[in-house]
């Protein structure tokens, strides 16, 4: 056929055969996955099968799965069964692998033998990213995300979920049993068919309740007083729109904010973000080899312990501080505009009296120190400061960090933009990767595992746009 480009001859023979390196350009990131796992010590990483047995069958090298691993991930391709696949007819794996084909069972038991290896991994890359210059700021920005589990929202049960459940069923029995009520009194009213069906219904429903009844002994036994039926590990957690929530993983990033890599992560499963700041920030902090850290963070980290550890380890903190108090709501003084006087240890009020030490006392494990002024109940402006006899204020003994950190803050008005735009992209990124169901194994162990390829796949590709695929394999080879 003329004016088309045609293609060749499929019985047509080949006197000189074509080689698999041919079809591989000099810059395809097949190359830089080859370059990067051969350089490795994964003995060192303690990967497993790095000894193999001398009686049955031969093994595959962990280097060769390792390779289709981080293939996978970065070309979206996370199952084994499609890994597998893949081997057999993708020309790219086919010559990353040497025309290795191993099954599906084989890619997946890699996956969940190594976990603490491919998490070690990750690290391993963020220190070639260090030898490459690419962490010339120590500033960082803390996020959290929630992502979904395996578990289905129905498989996940709390008190409250439960006994809407048996409600519900309870009321679905009450309206058969007067359905055949009726039956008994009418028998023209109701079929027989109809009868027949809505005693299966009442029979099913008593054996879902009998269920439920077994989960409710389950949940009192529960520490956080949840339980996930298909990922044990799974945890029904909030998120950002009212009223809504999935069933998931709260995962942890720390992201630079010169290239946007993530230098640290973490998968948790609490659905709130106030118990982890300090411990991704020195993650960040160690993975990046830096004396002193700048951390940026939302409101939903700020808790004064958290912050006090991370200031003790060198890692400086801005974080905005939440508005917690009804004071500012109902027309009254909030604290901030009550100063304190540290050479005095007392503070100064609106109405310019001092509100000077009283004593101290431990609640929910803080020292708290209090403080007001004898002026209250005669001060002309009592009414705009409390509706009590006097005005108390409370003020922790580590709060002079707290306010040093807000100085430091409120000196630096772009932070949080910074922020949001440098710890919000990786995670849509990703979760678009992963597709609309997030992670594919189940219990934290192995999600962990998933989330750390993500990662390292997402640093991988981020790399070779900014240095360039030729220039990082020999960067990977120095």
């Amino acid at each position: 056929m003329k004016r088309y480009v045609e293609g060749e001859d499929r019985s047509q023979s080949i006197l000189f055969p074509e080689r698999l390196e041919d079809y591989i350009a000099e810059d395809n990131p097949v190359r830089a996955i080859d370059v990067f796992v051969d350089e490795l010590d994964l003995g060192k990483l303690d990967f497993d099968g790095m000894r193999p047995e001398i009686t049955g069958r031969p093994a595959y090298h962990p280097s060769t799965l390792l390779k289709i691993y981080i293939y996978g991930y970065l070309n979206r391709i996370q199952s084994s069964r499609r890994l597998e696949r893949e081997t057999q007819r993708n020309i790219e794996l086919i010559w990353l692998t040497g025309k290795l084909m191993p099954d599906f069972k084989t890619i997946a038991d890699f996956r969940k033998d190594n976990g603490a290896a491919i998490r070690r991994l990750c690290s391993q890359f963020i220190v070639l990213c260090r030898r490459l210059n690419l962490f010339s700021e120590t500033i960082v920005a803390i996020d959290g995300s929630k992502f979904k589990a395996v578990n289905n929202r129905d498989k996940n049960f709390t008190d409250r979920k439960l006994q809407a459940r048996m409600e519900q069923l309870e009321e679905s029995i009450g309206r058969y049993l007067k359905e055949l009520d009726r039956a008994d009194r009418d028998p023209v009213a109701v079929s027989e068919e109809r009868v027949a069906q809505l005693k299966d219904k009442i029979a099913r429903i008593k054996k879902q309740m009998q269920r439920l009844a077994h989960i409710g002994a389950q949940l009192k036994r529960a520490p956080d007083g949840q339980i996930s039926l298909t990922d044990p590990d799974a945890r029904s957690m909030a998120t950002s729109g009212r009223g809504t929530g999935i069933v998931g993983y709260n995962v942890q990033t720390a992201v630079d904010t010169q290239h946007h890599l993530i230098v640290a992560h973490e998968v948790t499963n609490e659905g709130h973000d106030r118990t982890q700041l300090s411990s991704i920030a020195k993650q960040a902090c160690g993975a990046l080899g830096a004396k002193q850290l700048t951390v940026l963070a939302d409101r939903g980290y700020f808790k004064g312990e958290e912050i006090v550890q991370c200031e003790r380890s060198g890692i400086s903190t801005l974080i905005p501080k939440p508005q917690t108090s009804n004071n500012q709501a109902m027309g009254l003084f909030d604290k901030r505009d009550f100063r304190y006087l540290p050479e005095d240890d007392e503070y100064r009020c609106p109405a310019g009296q001092r509100a000077i030490y009283r004593f101290t006392r431990v609640e929910n494990g803080l020292t708290i120190h209090r403080y007001w002024s004898s002026a209250c109940p005669r001060c002309p402006m009592k009414a705009r400061c409390t509706t009590s006899q006097y005005r108390r204020i409370s003020r922790w003994e580590h709060e002079a960090i707290l306010e040093a950190m807000q100085e430091r803050l409120n000196r630096t008005p772009n932070a949080m933009r910074l922020r949001r735009q440098t710890a919000e992209h990786p995670f849509a990124t990703l979760k678009a990767w992963m597709g609309s169901n997030h992670f594919l194994t189940k219990t934290l162990p192995r999600v962990s595992t998933e989330m750390s390829l993500n990662v390292l796949a997402y640093n991988f590709k981020r790399v070779m746009q900014i240095v360039g695929i030729v220039p990082l394999m020999q960067a990977m080879r120095a």
